[in-house]
């Protein structure tokens, strides 16, 4: 397998997301928008030469879409290898890779997003007991904050305490999102519409900055979908999907 780190300089001729093939896209489109403003920031993104699902996206914790706190650690906003991809140690290159980069980087160790049992978007973790990582901390919707420290002793991350009791006090259903999934460019109108239809009362809230992502009262920002103030899912949501979700 060949990888490719994406940058300014290619961006635009590259396959950056997941399973959308058409580069004009609209959600191709929101998501090389969202990577070209992270790149000064630190943000990698390594992949594989050919189209599909397997890359890994990662960016200096200090500068994450999420409220956390763990200065000195690279987190990891994605590791996505399926499909074709499956099966063939790819998601151990793509982590020795960043594992290496951020060492080279002078960094205390990875961070990234994961659970008890694994969910949709999230990180297995199984697969990252099995690389050496570690809960850290967890949230009281059981989302959790695991590590990989490279020396000893080192100071452990952790949410930030807006994001360790995810609750809002907004009645309703409420999603916080953000372009750094390709998907909601076109889904979450797509929710909002169908909302609307329905007479279902629903906002959506979109974090635009990485200040705002650090604030955020849920320590997954990507997707975050409440109701009635309570954390329900971060799965993506289209409208068939939602209006099952709504029934239930």
């Amino acid at each position: 397998m060949e990888y490719i780190k994406v940058t300014k300089e290619n961006i635009e001729n590259e396959h950056i997301c997941c399973a959308i093939s058409n580069n004009k896209d609209i959600q191709v489109a929101s998501k090389k928008e969202w990577l070209a403003e992270r790149f000064d920031e630190g943000l990698i993104f390594f992949k594989s030469t050919e189209r599909g699902k397997c890359f890994i996206e990662y960016i200096p914790a200090e500068n994450a879409w999420n409220p956390i706190d763990a200065d000195g650690y690279m987190y990891i906003d994605c590791l996505w290898v399926s499909g074709k991809f499956k099966g063939h140690g790819y998601s151990n290159d793509l982590l020795e890779e960043c594992i290496a980069d951020s060492k080279n980087k002078g960094k205390k160790g990875l961070c990234i997003l994961s659970s008890a049992k694994k969910k949709p978007f999230l990180a297995d973790p199984k697969y990252l007991k099995y690389k050496g990582f570690e809960v850290c901390d967890e949230a009281d919707n059981g989302i959790q904050l695991w590590y990989l420290p490279f020396e000893k002793n080192v100071s452990k991350p952790q949410f930030k305490e807006c994001a360790k009791k995810p609750h809002i006090n907004k009645q309703g259903y409420v999603l916080y999102y953000t372009s750094q999934c390709p998907f909601n460019a076109k889904y979450v109108p797509i929710v909002e519409k169908t909302a609307e239809e329905n007479g279902i009362k629903f906002e959506a809230i979109q974090i635009k900055s990485k200040d705002e992502a650090q604030k955020a009262p849920t320590p997954i920002t990507t997707y975050a979908l409440f109701c009635d103030g309570e954390y329900i899912t971060n799965e993506q949501m289209n409208d068939k999907r939602f209006l099952k979700l709504i029934s239930r």
